[in-house]
């Protein structure tokens, strides 16, 4: 594998040539079969991704995003809705005259043709002329840092290696939107940390519309301008990585980015955007409220594990008993029994080598951060 970290200059000829496509998606519905054993795969959708932004599609496997890449891709036809790709309705238009390209999980290169004549292949099928076909490779094996290897063989080079190719070859007849379906998902653990500033690098220079689906939260928070998660073929939030991870709305959207706890809690007061609550395990304080929550009576709260502190027991919101310990370089993992019963983990900070922290079976306080509580949606 070739260092991906290697400084090479950005190809500032390559720009597309026409600014990214804005997507508008209107009530959109899709439902596979008919009768008792249809499927609605998606629920009234509406969403509208801006032009020039890397927009991901963030959910579970059947939650309806890969569905949704394929209606803006024109592979299937939606049931009810309207999607529009700069400004126009595109339900008209087939596939291949959509301004469109898709990078699937499955790279499709064609083993037998070297890299420079991968990339050449569509811009040929387009009857492109010689002279254009020909300038536009040279420009994407820059713009992919794989000039030293055009004349190698596919089945010759990486599995990172062959992920830009394919990158390249969608890029090349500068598409307004580039649709990428889990890209990223066959390469190991270092390669796909590697794509994905290269991913993010690639969107920039060339100024299109990336919209990305997966579900790995890390590549949504990593790469995106904004995501949407989604559940059973619904957009549950939209927004970017940052708002959806310290401002979840719902339970869901709480629980599948990043480690969550989740805490019972009265609220003894509320105005706006803030709330007074009495958590059941001990001590009140105040937490957020996403907007069109009126909190009322009972309710479910969220602390991520990086907004605790352990304390000397009696010091913080609550006490509890560290059960077990789990060290991962940076930080670590402590798993702990609220005096209520309820289980709770705070992650720790490693900002002193070799300075532990409290053993299993010891007795501690448990501090919040201010802000570190959030009340979700039912």
């Amino acid at each position: 594998m070739d260092d991906l970290a290697e400084q090479t200059p950005s190809v500032a000829g390559f720009r597309s040539a026409e600014p990214g496509g804005g997507i508008e998606i209107a009530g959109v519905s899709k439902v596979f079969g008919s009768g008792p054993a249809s499927v609605t795969a998606l629920d009234a959708v509406s969403l509208k991704i801006r032009p020039n932004e890397f927009f991901t599609l963030l959910g579970p496997s059947g939650c309806g995003k890969t569905t949704l890449l394929r209606l803006i891709a024109g592979f299937e036809q939606p049931s009810d809705g309207r999607i529009r790709l700069g400004g126009e309705d595109i339900a008209h238009l087939a596939p291949n005259h959509r301004p469109v390209n898709t990078v699937f999980q499955s790279y499709a290169l064609f083993p037998h043709m070297s890299v420079a004549r991968n990339i050449a292949f569509g811009l040929e099928m387009l009857k492109r002329p010689k002279a254009e076909i020909d300038r536009t490779v040279t420009e994407m094996l820059a713009l992919v840092r794989m000039e030293h290897l055009a004349a190698r063989r596919t089945d010759q080079i990486s599995g990172g290696q062959q992920q830009r190719v394919a990158l390249a070859r969608a890029l090349a007849p500068h598409p307004k939107v580039l649709l990428l379906d889990e890209p990223l998902s066959a390469l190991d653990y270092k390669l796909r940390k590697e794509m994905q500033v290269e991913l993010k690098r690639l969107q920039h220079e060339t100024g299109i519309t990336f919209v990305f689906v997966t579900h790995d939260q890390e590549e949504a928070l990593t790469m995106s301008d904004r995501l949407a998660v989604m559940s059973e073929g619904r957009i549950l939030q939209v927004g970017p990585p940052r708002e959806i991870y310290h401002h979840p709305r719902e339970r869901f959207v709480a629980d599948f980015i990043g480690d969550t706890n989740f805490l019972e809690a009265d609220v003894l007061s509320a105005e706006g955007a803030r709330a007074r609550v009495a958590l059941s395990c001990g001590g009140a304080v105040e937490a957020q409220v996403p907007p069109s929550v009126r909190p009322a009576g009972r309710v479910t709260a969220a602390v991520r594990p990086e907004h605790a502190r352990l304390t000397p027991p009696g010091d913080g919101v609550f006490d509890g008993s560290v059960e077990g310990l789990t060290f991962f370089g940076t930080d670590t993992l402590c798993r702990l029994t609220l005096d209520d019963g309820a289980s709770f983990t705070a992650r720790i900070q490693n900002s002193v080598p070799d300075e532990g922290t409290a053993e299993p079976g010891t007795r501690v306080g448990i501090a919040l951060a201010p802000g570190a509580v959030q009340i979700l949606k039912d």
